[in-house]
Parts: C-alpha cells; structure tokens; sequence
C-alpha cells in the first residue's frame, strides 16, 4: 500500500455520511428490486442537473483522500449496458474500472490509462422520487466508486455504511 494512504481509509465526509431517506438499502446491488417495491415513477432531472449533483458530491470527498487520487477520470452516461456473457438483467448505479491504488506497484506508471469512474444517471433516477434522494444516492454512489479506487472492496464498504 503507498505511504500516503492509511490502511482501511474511511471514506466518511467531515465524519459523517450524508444523511439518507433511503434508510438501509441495498440499492447499489439491486435498484430494481427497491422501484418495484416502492411502485413510483422514476424521478426526472435533467442531464445538466444530475452532473451538477455529480460535482457537489464529489467536492464531499475529504481534500486529504481527493489529493491522494490519482490518475482517475470520472464520467456520467446514462445507463449501463452488461458486458457480452453478463447477466442482460444487470443494473449498475455506478462503476470503477481501474488498478485500485493499493494494488499499483511501479510498473504500474508506465503509459497506463487513467481509472475510470462512471456514475449512471437512468438507475439512480429510477430509485428515487424527490431530489433530495438523487442528491443522497449520487453522493453514496461516488463515495462508493472512489472507495474502489483507494482498494477498498464492497464487504468493507458496507460495514462503512456505503454499501
């Protein structure tokens, strides 16, 4: 693990996490399953307005853990489309693909690609109803996201209360 990064790094804004209508979900995993349940319409907001929630949640992160990224491009598409051989049925609120910081060793600097973090728009407007919860799961999503960059995995971030 580089120096500059602590083991276990919680990723928790000032020491809290965002304050959350959605309660104890499971939404990251399986956003379908809670629309159903919930029997709303998706939310509407407008590109411009989800990448402004995108912006806001990302200045959340703490400035000592947003100058330890490194190298990381963060996008916002639509939806997410399953990969050839993946469940058809998969739905992704958002998505790392990159070395994990923690995993980099030298080699890694030679002409590698930036990660890459995508936060999808349509599965996060499809669980929410007001713009309060869009706020909340943008900001859940991308601390979530960037937690992988740091090497942090799911089962850990769901004992932070990122899951």
């Amino acid at each position: 693990m580089p120096a500059n990064l602590p083991p276990g790094l919680p990723i928790v804004p000032d020491g809290e996490r965002p304050s959350s209508p959605l309660g104890e979900r499971n939404a990251v995993h399986s956003p379908v399953e809670h629309t159903a349940a919930r029997g709303a319409a998706p939310f509407e907001m407008s590109p411009e307005e989800f990448e402004e929630a995108v912006s806001d949640a990302l200045q959340l992160i703490p400035p000592k853990a947003a100058s330890a990224m490194d190298n990381v491009a963060i996008f916002i598409e639509d939806d997410y489309t399953p990969q050839p051989g993946e469940n058809p049925d998969t739905v992704l609120l958002g998505l790392y693909e990159g070395v994990p910081l923690t995993e980099r060793d030298s080699w890694w600097e030679a002409g590698s690609l930036p990660d890459r973090i995508t936060i999808f728009r349509q599965p996060i407007l499809d669980i929410c109803s007001t713009r309060e919860e869009v706020i909340d799961e943008v900001a859940i999503t991308v601390v979530h996201e960037i937690a992988h960059h740091f090497g942090i995995d799911d089962d850990r971030l769901h004992e932070l209360g990122w899951g």
